[in-house]
């Protein structure tokens, strides 16, 4: 954190694991140009930047989506097991197209072949540093596997190819859960009129 509007009085790391969880004693510039006191704690958790991809095959109308177990969700009372795009985290030096077409084949088999950008977002920006980069990927949806996932990343993962409309059906009707999700079939819900313009031959 390097802001010219922001003191950092005190940075402690109160857990490292996985996650990691910095606790902060700062104070910063207010909009009418004072500063704030020092504000109390602020714990902020550092899981590093992510990608997700919607897979989209406009051949047949559908998307490929996962469904996979989910402590947090299930913690809060919420379904156990979501149903999910393929996502990631981003490694030493990757950048988000590569994790996003690595996902793709290690979570549901597929084989990016355009991709398109849709948005970077912050999931959590109160308390989590987590920024998502998220894409539309075509792909092919025939022929996969049942499930996905690595066991050395302890993943269980089922692979679904559902229609966009059915996809979309699901966010209208709040049966996706997560933000990630929401945010990539409510693009494509306005977008695939011109993906498909611009992805299948003419004619």
């Amino acid at each position: 954190m390097n802001h010219p509007d922001i003191e950092i009085v005190d940075r402690k790391t109160a857990y490292k694991g996985f996650l990691t969880v910095d606790v902060y004693r700062l104070r910063h510039r207010r909009f009418d140009g004072t500063w704030t006191d020092v504000l109390p704690p602020r714990e902020v958790c550092d899981r590093g930047p992510a990608v997700a991809v919607l897979l989209y095959d406009p051949d047949r109308e559908a998307v490929v989506m996962i469904e996979q177990f989910r402590v947090g969700s299930a913690a809060a009372g919420g379904p156990a097991w979501m149903t999910e795009i393929v996502a990631g985290m981003v490694g030493a030096g990757e950048t988000p197209e590569e994790v996003a077409r690595r996902e793709s084949m290690e979570e549901a088999g597929c084989t990016i072949r355009e991709i398109e950008p849709i948005c970077d977002y912050y999931v959590s920006p109160g308390a989590f540093t987590e920024v998502v980069s998220v894409f539309c990927g075509r792909v092919d949806s025939r022929g996969l596997a049942a499930t996905g996932g690595l066991e050395e990343e302890h993943e269980d993962i089922r692979i679904l190819v559902l229609p966009v409309d059915e996809a979309i059906r699901m966010m209208d009707e709040n049966r996706l859960r997560n933000s990630v999700a929401i945010i990539a079939v409510g693009w494509l819900a306005r977008h695939r009129d011109s993906l498909r313009e611009r992805w299948l031959p003419e004619g």
